[in-house]
C-alpha cells in the first residue's frame, strides 16, 4: 500500500540547487536507505518527507491519517523534562493519554488521598486498558533500557548529548507509525546497541526511511536503497551490497553510452570539418545531428574525495604504555593497561559508551595526564587526532581562510605541492563552497573540511575518535583506502562494525572495572571470540546448577553500586502488578495459538496469519519477561541495600 508520493519536487539554498523534479513513493513494506555525498541535500529531503519544511517546488502526497515518526540530526527538547515525560511528548492520541497518566499518578503520590486525583487516575487508567497503553509504557521503558537509559526520572537538561539523541530515538521507535524516518540513528551508539537496534527494526511493521553510513546497518535492515547523486535520485531494489552492485552496472552502461556518444561526436567532427560541399537537407540534417550531439548532456561521475596529503618519517620508537590507570571519582576507567604500538599497527577500541574509549585517546595523544602509569614517545612522533567535536573549527571563517590558516600550499603524497583551494577541490569543496562560512556548511562538510586539516598537517600516527559521524559512505571508503597506504600507526574508536572489520587488525575491548582486553583480528573476529567465549560460560553455568549459592553474595549489595531509589515507585509497583497478570495471559495466548495451529493445517492462509500472530505474541512476552526481571532485579536490590544498612 503507498504511503507518500513525492511528485517533481525541487529545493535549493541560496544559489546551491540540491535537488530538481525528483520524484518517487514509499510503500508500506519499504525500508528505504538514503545515500549520498555529504551536502548533496539528503537531510533536507527527509525534513520534506517529514513535512519539516516545504520543498521550493512540488508534491508531497500522503495516505489519509498517515502516522509518522521523525528522528532529525539535532532533535529538540525540554530541559525541565523527565525522559518519560520527553518520550511521551507528542500528538498522538495514546501519548496524549500516557502523558496525562504519568501527571495524575505523580500527583497522586504527592497527596496520596485526593479524591479527585483518584477518580482522575481509575477513569485514565481504564483508558489506559482499553487503548492498550500499558504495553506501550512498558515498552518505552524496555526501548529506553537497551539504549542505555535507565533513570526514567532523570531530567533533560542533566543528560548528555549523547542520551538526549537515545532518549530521541527511543520516542521516535515507540510512537505509533505507518512511516519512521531516522537521520544517522547509529552516531553516538556503541556496537551492543546498534546490533539490538537492528533486531528492532527488522522487526518493526510499517515503512522504514533513513539515512545511515553504518554499511552493516544498510545491509541488514534495508530492502530498498536511494542514492541522492549531483541533483537526481536513483532507486534500487535491495540492500547495500546489492545497491553496490547494480550501481556498477549502470556506470558501466553510462560509459558505455559516453562511449558511443564520443565516437559518433569524432565522426561527425571530422565530416564537418571536411566542408560540406552542397546544401542538401542530407547534409543539413547532419549538421544538426552534429549540433545535438555537442550539446546532449550525458551523467556525470561520481564526485570523490582525493586523499593524497603527504606525511613525515616516523621512527621505531612510537608510544610505549606502562602500568597505566585513570579513574574520575569512584569509577575507574582504565586499570593497570600496558601496551607498544607498533609503526604499522592497526587498532580498534571499543566498549560501551562511558566505557572510558575516548579518555585512553586523550591519554595517549598527551591530552590527559593518566593517575598512575607513564607514555614514553618517540621523538618522530607527529600525532594527527580527528576528535569527535571537530575541535578548533571557527564556524565565523570561510572555509579556504581555515585551511590557509593552516597552511597556504599542501604537500602531496607525491612530494609536489599544490595551494590550499586545489587540496581543498580535491576534498569536493568547489570555488563557491570553498567560500562558504563554515556555519552554513552541513554537518558531514564540517567533518570533511576537519579531516582535511588534520591530514594536510602530515601526521605520521592517526588516532580517530568516532571518524564514521557524519562522514558520507564515498568518503569513507576513501579514507580507508588512504589508511591502508598509510606508513604509520592508527587507533581507532568507532561504533561502525565495517569500518572497524575494514582497517583494523587488532581490537582493544573495554570490559568491566577499567580492564582492557586485546584480541587480536578485526571486529567480526572478536565478536566471534566474544560469543563463544558467551556460550562456554553458559554452559559451565548449567553444569553446576546444582551448587549451592552464596547466599550473603546475593543478598549483599554492591558496595560500589548502591541503589538510588530506596523503594519502587507508585508507578513501578503498579506496572509489576500488570505484568504479573499479564505475562500468564499471554502464555495462555501462545497455547490457544498453538492449538488452533494444529487444527488449520491444510488453510495456509490461516495457517500464516496465526505464524504471524504467534511472532508478534512470542516477541511481546519476550519484552514483558526482561521488563519483569529488571523490576524484580531493581526490588531486590533495593530490599538487599535496606537490609544491610
Amino acid at each position: 500500500m503507498n504511503i507518500i508520493t513525492i511528485e517533481n519536487i525541487s529545493k535549493s539554498y541560496s544559489d546551491k540547487m540540491l535537488f530538481e523534479n525528483i520524484n518517487f513513493t514509499i510503500n508500506d513494506t519499504d525500508k528505504i536507505g538514503l545515500i549520498g555525498i555529504n551536502g548533496t541535500g539528503k537531510s533536507t529531503l527527509l525534513k520534506i518527507i517529514a513535512g519539516v519544511i516545504e520543498p521550493d517546488t512540488g508534491s508531497r502526497v500522503t495516505m489519509k491519517n498517515m502516522k509518522l515518526g521523525y528522528l532529525s540530526q539535532t532533535p529538540e527538547f525540554d530541559p525541565d523534562a523527565s525522559v518519560l515525560e520527553q518520550v511521551f511528548k507528542g500528538d498522538s492520541e495514546v501519548f496524549k493519554l500516557v502523558r496525562d497518566y504519568e501527571y495524575v499518578t505523580t500527583q497522586l503520590e504527592k497527596d496520596p488521598t485526593n479524591s479527585d486525583l483518584i477518580e482522575q487516575q481509575m477513569m485514565l487508567s481504564q483508558k489506559m486498558n482499553a487503548q492498550n497503553a500499558w504495553e506501550l509504557e512498558s515498552q518505552s521503558k524496555m526501548v529506553l533500557t537497551k539504549l542505555g537509559i535507565h533513570d526514567f526520572d532523570s531530567k533533560m537538561g542533566t543528560l548528555s548529548g549523547g542520551q538526549k539523541k537515545r532518549v530521541a530515538l527511543a520516542q521516535a521507535l515507540i510512537m505509533p507509525s505507518d512511516l519512521l524516518i531516522l537521520d544517522e540513528p547509529t552516531n553516538h551508539m556503541d556496537n551492543e546497541t546498534i546490533d539490538w537496534m537492528e533486531t528492532y527494526l527488522q522487526q518493526r511493521k510499517g515503512a522504514l526511511l533513513m539515512i545511515t553510513h553504518d554499511r552493516y546497518f544498510l545491509d541488514s535492515v534495508s530492502n530498498k536503497t536511494i542514492e541522492l547523486d549531483h541533483g537526481s535520485l536513483y532507486s534500487y531494489d535491495g540492500n547495500y551490497t546489492l545497491f553496490v552492485e547494480k550501481k556498477l552496472e549502470r556506470q558501466e552502461i553510462a560509459q558505455a553510452k559516453e562511449r558511443k556518444r564520443q565516437n559518433l561526436y569524432r565522426q561527425e567532427l571530422a565530416w564537418i570539418k571536411r566542408g560540406a560541399r552542397a546544401r542538401s537537407t542530407k547534409q543539413k540534417a547532419r549538421i544538426q545531428r552534429f549540433d545535438a550531439l555537442q550539446n546532449t548532456s550525458h551523467e556525470r561521475s561520481d564526485g570523490e574525495v582525493e586523499i593524497s596529503v603527504a606525511h613525515t618519517r616516523l621512527g621505531k620508537k612510537i608510544l610505549e604504555v606502562e602500568h597505566i590507570s585513570k579513574a574520575f571519582d569512584d569509577n575507574t576507567l582504565i586499570d593497570d593497561f600496558s601496551y607498544t604500538l607498533l609503526p604499522d599497527d592497526r587498532i580498534g577500541i571499543v566498549g560501551k559508551n562511558g566505557a572510558g574509549k575516548s579518555t585512553l585517546l586523550n591519554i595517549l595523544s598527551g591530552r590527559l595526564q593518566p593517575d598512575s602509569g607513564q607514555i614514553d614517545r618517540g621523538t618522530t612522533v607527529k600525532i594527527g587526532y580527528f576528535s569527535q567535536e571537530s575541535e578548533g573549527l571557527d564556524y565565523s571563517m570561510r572555509a579556504i581562510e581555515y585551511i590557509r590558516d593552516i597552511g597556504e600550499n599542501v604537500q602531496t603524497a607525491d612530494g609536489s605541492k599544490i595551494t590550499a583551494g586545489q587540496m581543498m577541490e580535491r576534498f569536493l569543496f568547489d570555488k563557491d563552497l570553498q567560500w562558504t562560512e563554515i556555519s552554513r556548511l552541513s554537518g558531514g562538510e564540517k567533518r570533511r573540511l576537519y579531516l582535511l586539516s588534520i591530514l594536510i598537517q602530515a601526521p605520521n600516527v592517526l588516532i580517530l575518535d568516532e571518524p564514521t559521524n557524519d562522514l558520507d559512505i564515498d568518503t569513507l571508503k576513501v579514507l580507508e583506502m588512504y589508511l591502508d597506504e598509510f606508513n604509520g600507526a592508527v587507533i581507532t574508536v568507532s561504533h561502525d562494525r565495517y569500518f572497524l572489520d575494514r582497517t583494523c587488525q587488532r581490537i582493544f575491548a573495554f570490559e568491566n572495572a577499567g580492564h582492557i582486553l586485546e584480541h587480536t583480528g578485526n571486529y567480526s573476529d572478536y565478536a566471534a571470540f566474544k560469543k563463544a567465549k558467551l556460550e562456554a560460560d553458559s554452559a559451565s553455568e548449567k553444569s553446576s546448577t546444582d551448587k549451592k549459592p552464596d547466599i550473603q553474595a546475593l543478598e549483599t549489595p554492591s558496595k560500589n553500586i548502591p541503589p538510588v531509589k530506596t523503594k519502587l515507585s507508585y508507578k513501578e509497583s503498579r506496572e509489576l502488578e500488570l505484568l504479573e497478570t499479564d505475562i500468564p495471559a499471554l502464555e495462555d495466548k501462545l497455547d490457544q495459538i498453538d492449538t488452533e495451529m494444529g487444527t488449520v493445517t491444510t488453510d495456509f492462509v490461516k495457517l500464516s496469519e496465526l505464524t504471524t500472530l504467534k511472532d508478534e505474541t512470542e516477541e511481546t512476552l519476550l519484552e514483558k519477561m526482561e521488563r519483569y526481571e529488571a523490576l524484580l532485579e531493581m526490588k531486590a536490590q533495593i530490599e538487599a541495600y535496606k537490609n544491610g544498612k
